[in-house]
């Protein structure tokens, strides 16, 4: 099945309209991603409520529609 990473980004950037996101195919397959994302809603967050924050955003489709997601997250200035 898979999910685009168009649709990946939407979700993320409803979420944290203020994000820098990337997206970067880690296979040819539509279900394993890297994605970078920045923004300022992670500030004061530890690295694990950052990407906490980012699964939530996938609203359930982590798991399902979306295999595999390595996720590296950042707090904007």
């Amino acid at each position: 099945m898979g999910m685009p990473a168009a649709d990946i980004e939407k979700l993320i950037r409803e979420a944290f309209p203020d994000a820098d996101v990337t997206i970067t195919a880690l296979a040819d397959d539509d279900d394993h991603w890297a994605a970078m994302v920045s923004s300022s809603a992670f500030k004061g967050k530890t690295r694990v409520q950052q990407h906490q924050m980012v699964y939530a955003a996938l609203k359930g489709r982590m798991g399902g529609e979306l295999h595999a997601l390595s996720l590296q997250t950042a707090a904007k200035d």
